[in-house]
């Protein structure tokens, strides 16, 4: 079982930047692909970017794309989003979590089995 961290979440101004940290533990050898999602208060939870954990190819939503970069380090088993440019509109929990769907790294929630305890992300503008 792999066990999920995040850390990094706080406020930001508009047009400000922070960088989220998911640290994993346990057997994360069978992770294909991470993923970052959100859900923002009385909204759903919806996908922000995956990586690939073997080939480091990564998968942004529309919402974030130029804005948002996920990047892995493989010694660390840490994965990260650096989120710029932020909007009042990023303002949500993330979550970081784990896929063990081999062959897929979509933004579909259903293919993630494990999943962190999330932090917050507040944009003021």
């Amino acid at each position: 079982q792999v066990l999920l961290v995040e850390s990094g979440g706080g406020s930001a101004q508009a047009g400000g930047s922070l960088r989220l940290s998911c640290a994993a533990s346990g057997y994360t050898r069978s992770r294909s692909c991470m993923g970052w999602f959100r859900q923002a208060p009385g909204k759903g939870r919806e996908g922000v970017a995956t990586i690939n954990t073997g080939g480091g190819s990564a998968d942004y939503a529309d919402s974030v794309k130029g804005r948002f970069t996920v990047s892995q380090d493989i010694a660390k088993n840490t994965v990260y989003l650096q989120m710029n440019s932020l909007k009042p509109e990023d303002t949500a929990m993330y979550y970081c979590a784990a896929s063990y769907v081999w062959g897929s790294c979509s933004l579909r929630i259903a293919d993630f089995a494990t999943w962190g305890q999330g932090t917050q992300v507040t944009v003021s503008s």
